[in-house]
């Protein structure tokens, strides 16, 4: 039996029991934990899952008003860049950039006027990038309160312009100071005491664009005037006031001016415009009237002998025209700085004399005068225009005038004097369109020998 194999020994021996793993939490299964339990925790992940949905809506809507605002910002902003002219400040540099390198510097920021001007224009839109625009060569738009305009008409265009001005004058004296020159020569002997007159003048303008730098213009007037004298009789020794008054209308002096622009201004730089005026005397002028000679003359007697009724020169009539042509060169300038623009005006009228002058009067026919001269006139005059808003402007001046001394066959007239009017000037402007405009003009004498007011309404039109 010692030879028995061991294999056989073991063989016969039982086995020995392995101990029982004890079960893993991993391993548990969905019958390990109860029903209540289960549900309760998918309701819970549920109610998480809700609430993160909720709140990336919320997140969502959030960013989509974040995105609505930086939009309305944006348009915000390009619309503050149009309206201080940034938009043209960025070209103007890419300008400046490509004609003189990288350190080239920004030209000045244009005008409000300029970049209004600019901005709608479809040319300065398509021109490429790094070319500068073009630059507004034109003088700025003010309420017009002078004859003479600033701004010149375009290029090719034709402007009309109907007006209409009142104007009433009382003085203590014969010699008045008419619209522009003096619109009657009184030679002889002056017994008035008041003179009160009305004037009123329609007139016709039309100037043309030869280029964008000159304009020719040309106007008809059409006067009609009223004069009532107060006076008293001299050498008659009477104390009774006489009342006499006469009225005329009728075609009155035409006008014709040339204008140039002699520079290209802009912001804080004058621009200067000259300008050459011709007056005719197509008007009915005061020695064409007659004057009377049967209600007003006095007997001019030397030496006993009587030998003319001269009468006092108080017409039946009244002129519509000056009777002398006259030339007048001047020159006017505007001075643009934000926000309102300086301009005035410089001019010298010169009256070209007359040769054998003679006047109708009612007794005697013509009396001869001989050679009449006219006073020639200096006038300066400033003024400030003011851009109320895109259609409203206003403006202030005064105008002063220096007249010279009226003189026949080389002598000063009797009475005749070196005479200074001042006005002050009050306008406005309503621009309907951009060829439709109304300007009105109040005109108040500061000085004794000027019209006590003149009103005046002008509506320039543009075709």
């Amino acid at each position: 039996m010692l030879g028995a194999p061991v294999s056989a020994q073991q063989s016969s021996t039982p086995p020995v029991p392995l101990p029982a793993a004890a079960p893993s939490p991993a391993n548990a299964t969905a019958n390990d934990v109860p029903a209540s339990d289960l549900r309760k925790q998918v309701a819970e992940q549920g109610e998480r899952i809700d609430a993160m949905r909720s709140q990336i809506s919320a997140q969502i809507e959030e960013l989509d008003a974040m995105k609505r605002a930086l939009a309305q910002q944006e348009a915000d902003y390009q619309a503050l860049r149009h309206a201080v002219g940034m938009d043209v400040l960025d070209k103007q540099r890419a300008g400046n950039i490509a004609a003189g390198g990288a350190m080239a510097s920004a030209l000045p920021m244009p005008a409000a006027d300029a970049v209004a001007a600019s901005a709608p224009s479809t040319d300065q839109a398509q021109q490429p990038v790094g070319q500068a625009p073009r630059q507004d060569t034109r003088p700025p738009e003010v309420a017009p309160i002078f004859q003479q305009p600033g701004v010149l008409t375009p290029r090719g265009k034709v402007i009309i312009e109907p007006a209409y001005q009142f104007g009433y004058s009382s003085l203590d004296r014969v010699a008045l100071v008419g619209y522009t020159v003096i619109p009657a020569i009184l030679i002889g002997l002056i017994d008035a005491r008041q003179v009160k007159n009305t004037t009123q003048i329609g007139w016709l303008t039309t100037r043309y664009g030869i280029t964008n730098r000159m304009e020719v213009e040309v106007r008809v007037p059409y006067v009609y005037a009223h004069q009532d004298t107060i006076s008293r009789e001299i050498f008659t020794g009477t104390a009774t006031d006489n009342a006499f008054g006469s009225s005329g209308h009728g075609l009155g002096d035409i006008e014709a001016t040339l204008r140039y622009q002699l520079n290209v201004g802009g912001p804080d730089k004058a621009f200067y415009v000259g300008w050459l005026r011709v007056k005719s005397r197509t008007g009915k002028d005061p020695f064409e009237v007659t004057t009377d000679c049967v209600h007003r003359c006095v007997e001019n007697v030397i030496n006993e002998v009587d030998l003319s009724a001269t009468g006092t020169g108080l017409p039946l009539q009244q002129p519509t025209g000056t009777g002398f042509w006259s030339i007048q060169p001047g020159v006017t300038w505007l001075y643009p700085t934000d926000p309102v623009v300086f301009f005035g005006n410089l001019s010298y009228l010169y009256n070209v004399p007359r040769n054998n002058v003679s006047r109708n009067i009612l007794l005697g026919g013509t009396e001869y005068l001989g050679k009449v001269k006219v006073g020639n006139i200096a006038d300066v005059s400033i003024g400030m225009g003011l851009s109320l808003n895109e259609k409203a402007s206003m403006s202030i001046g005064y105008d002063q005038s220096f007249v010279g001394l009226t003189k026949q066959n080389g002598q000063t007239v009797p009475g005749s004097v070196k005479t200074v009017l001042g006005t002050l000037l009050i306008g406005g402007s309503w621009r309907f369109s951009d060829k439709r405009t109304l300007n009105f003009t109040l005109g108040v004498g500061v000085t004794r020998d000027t019209p006590d007011v003149t009103v005046t309404v002008r509506m320039p039109m543009m075709f």
